[in-house]
C-alpha cells in the first residue's frame, strides 16, 4: 500500500482518535499531555501515530 492510500484509508480514523484526544484535555488538566503521549505510545502503526499527532497540532491551531 502506498503513503497516498494509507492516508487516505486511514484519514477519518485519525481526525476522530485526535478530537477524542483534545476533548479530554479539560477532564485531566495538567496531566493531559502526558496522558496524550501514553495514548500516542500505544497506537500502530508508527505512520498512523503521526498522522493522528498532526491532526491534533491542525485541530489545536486557532
Amino acid at each position: 500500500m502506498s503513503r497516498s492510500q494509507f492516508h487516505q484509508q486511514h484519514a477519518a480514523r485519525a481526525e476522530v482518535e485526535a478530537r477524542r484526544l483534545l476533548a479530554e484535555r479539560a477532564n485531566l488538566g495538567a496531566r493531559w499531555l502526558d496522558w496524550v503521549a501514553a495514548e500516542l505510545y500505544r497506537l500502530n502503526p508508527p505512520e498512523y501515530t503521526a498522522m493522528v499527532r498532526r491532526e491534533l497540532q491542525h485541530l489545536n491551531t486557532p
